[in-house]
């Protein structure tokens, strides 16, 4: 009697889950090993590294995220000295699944080189199937894919971590994984792992936040919430929202175009029910502003500690004439 082939075992454990429908819709993990055979035609037994790009192709999209690689550089070298003690490689890729920076011990890198983590590989669930990148990507959160959670049977042996970030509009633009080759990786440890890379992307969004809005002040709005981020708001010198964090979009009811339009920082903080900057807690204050200074809109102005043309412009805003 022939041993089993481990290959063939894991695709036939993944095409039978797939089978099921009722599978797919109560796990995850299932979920996106459906998207990986039926829509991106995807084998589990195929075997083989992940694909690479081309240097020039690589240089171009290490370019194009030039600040990012910057920026996230002191949470990379946080999150390495913390998780390749524990053997593992520490990556950072862009919206596709691209490594554009691989971190790991000298000692693993050719273990790690050997299961495409390195820079350059193309780690997207269209290209790799379920894995802690391209799933990542694909589900727009958090996951981490245990061994035999991954799509390929070439990749079981890993365990995989990944955590989306996010720019200072609240767009997904890169992954942040720790990946361990270790077979001794158990369920718990990985769990733990993955809150601690979660926790290096926040920072990271944070840092990329900041540097978006150099001279503006940065608040802490209320309600954070640690897995999820800071709600972070940039408001300029006339206590204008300029920017915010996507948790701080999120928890405000902000849009794109309400902070193109400069939303009053009380109409953020105040009342969230009237999102209609010409109502609330301003068109009160200027009212109150105007009737001290009877109607003079200089004195007015002054008396808030804003320029005229500010003065006018929420005036114009809260649709008090100004005449």
């Amino acid at each position: 009697m022939h041993p089993a082939n481990p290959v063939r075992s894991h695709a036939d454990l993944v095409e039978a889950a797939v089978r099921e429908s009722i599978a797919a819709a109560m796990s995850g993990v299932v979920a996106s090993w459906r998207r990986s055979m039926v829509y991106h035609g995807l084998d589990p037994s195929q075997r083989g590294p992940a694909m690479r790009v081309a240097e020039t192709e690589l240089r171009q999209a290490r370019d194009k995220y030039g600040a990012l690689l910057e920026i996230a550089r002191p949470s990379l070298e946080h999150l390495f000295r913390i998780a390749g003690q524990a053997g593992c490689c520490v990556v950072l890729t862009d919206d596709t699944g691209l490594i554009l920076d691989s971190r790991s011990n000298a000692g693993d890198r050719q273990s790690f080189e050997g299961w495409g983590l390195t820079e350059g590989a193309v780690w997207s669930e269209s290209a790799e199937g379920t894995n802690g990148i391209g799933t990542c990507l694909a589900e727009k959160r958090p996951v981490v894919i245990h061994q035999n959670q991954h799509f390929r049977a070439d990749n079981t042996a890993m365990s995989c971590m990944g955590a989306p970030i996010h720019d200072h509009q609240g767009q997904l633009i890169a992954v942040l994984d720790v990946s361990s080759c270790r077979n001794d990786m158990s369920t718990s440890f990985a769990q733990i792992l993955g809150a601690v890379v979660n926790d290096s992307a926040r920072t990271m969004e944070n840092d990329l936040f900041r540097a978006a809005f150099p001279t503006a002040r940065i608040l802490v709005a209320d309600g954070n919430s640690g897995r999820n981020g800071l709600s972070l708001l940039a408001v300029d010198e006339d206590d204008l929202v300029i920017g915010a964090t996507r948790q701080a979009r999120k928890l405000h009811g902000l849009t794109s175009e309400q902070i193109e339009q400069t939303l009053p920082l009380s109409d953020v903080l105040g009342d969230r029910k009237e999102r209609n900057p010409g109502s609330g807690a301003q068109k009160a204050e200027l009212r109150r502003a105007l009737s001290h200074c009877r109607g003079n809109i200089s004195a007015a102005a002054r008396h808030l500690g804003i320029s005229r043309a500010t003065m006018y412009r929420r005036m114009q805003r809260c649709g008090l004439a100004s005449d």
